[in-house]
């Protein structure tokens, strides 16, 4: 069996000290080594096939150097930028990020964070906050493991919180149906037990309302195409509700109102217009293409992680929440009131 390649051997081919090696290999460091050395050391532990030891490392820190990151639907296309910003931050510090799915089922939440809690995780980023009761936020406090809560918060209160301005994002979306000429617009929102909801529909209320604007709100149960379908099936039953309007909670939820309203024979946008909300990946592909309240899905998830790392360096957390600015994107799902 072959020797296995260690430190010392890249640093003998690279003619540097090994402690500059532990350097040049560690992302957190090697920016302290000057660029030539660390090409050349770069260069050696290539042609050695030499891998740093993260499990070494990370007995040294008393680390594991790797974070845990539960998301609630995995189809859902808005976590995948936001993974890829939490990656990328933590992926240039050394860390590796290990995901979990829970397809919004509250027990196997609680297995994925057990399980992760188990291979000694760091940290946590969480995107399955909600409003109700939340064991898992309770048991990362007690482990003593820091946690940060990405795009939804949690009605346990006092955990960072790294999310779009949702009052603004309702802001732009009502002031633009406005400008259209729309007098009666429903907001289709997402589950009440959101924080994000309940910031979108208290923001519908006070911006509908000082619009003078005819207004309601329906509740989707899910965050889904099928949940929208069913939306506007409640919206449809009800003789009273005529918009020419609808802002919906999620572009997900955008999509399935469009759906149900085609097979109703109403068209989008000459006889009602939508809106979505998180601008998710190829919703100008869409057809029509939809108007979305972008929200900086990518820069959420860095800004998360750079507050988890912040949290795991100086041992300290606080409830302060982040909220990063949104633009309004209008496209073709949006047009003039009818007459």
């Amino acid at each position: 069996m072959p020797r296995r390649v260690t430190i010392d051997d890249v640093a003998r081919l690279a003619e540097v000290h090994k402690a500059t090696v532990s350097r040049a290999l560690n992302a957190r460091t090697s920016d302290q080594v000057n660029a030539e050395t660390l090409k050349r050391v770069k260069r050696a532990a290539r042609q050695l096939g030499y891998v740093p030891n993260a499990m070494a490392r990370g007995l040294r820190t008393s680390r594991s150097m790797t974070i845990g990151v539960i998301i609630p639907d995995l189809m859902n296309p808005i976590f995948p930028p936001i993974i890829r910003g939490i990656e990328h931050v933590l992926q240039a510090q050394g860390y590796t990020v290990l995901i979990a799915n829970t397809d919004s089922h509250d027990d196997v939440e609680i297995s994925a964070f057990e399980s992760l809690l188990q291979r000694r995780v760091d940290g946590f980023i969480l995107a399955t906050g909600r409003l109700d009761d939340q064991p898992v936020v309770d048991q990362a406090a007690a482990a003593g493991v820091p946690v940060v809560l990405v795009n939804r918060g949690s009605g346990m209160g006092g955990y960072p919180l790294v999310g779009g301005d949702n009052v603004r994002g309702v802001e732009l979306a009502v002031a633009h149906l406005v400008e259209l000429g729309h007098r009666s617009i429903v907001h289709a929102a997402g589950p009440p037990n959101f924080s994000t909801t309940r910031s979108r529909a208290e923001a519908f209320e006070a911006t509908a309302t000082a619009a003078g604007v005819a207004h309601q709100t329906i509740y989707a149960n899910a965050l889904t195409i099928e949940a929208g379908f069913q939306a506007a099936d409640t919206m449809l039953a009800h003789n009273d509700i005529h918009p020419t309007a609808l802002m919906a909670g999620n572009d997900l939820v955008a999509l399935g109102l469009i759906r149900r309203l085609r097979a109703e024979g109403l068209r989008c946008p000459e006889d009602v217009s939508v809106v979505g909300f998180n601008d998710m990946p190829f919703a100008e592909d869409f057809w029509p293409p939809l108007t979305s309240v972008h929200m900086p899905l990518r820069d959420i998830g860095a800004e998360a992680a750079r507050l988890l790392l912040r949290g795991i360096d100086t041992g300290e957390q606080d409830g302060a929440t982040l909220t990063l600015p949104v633009t309004l994107m209008v496209r073709g799902s949006t047009g003039p009131a009818p007459a």
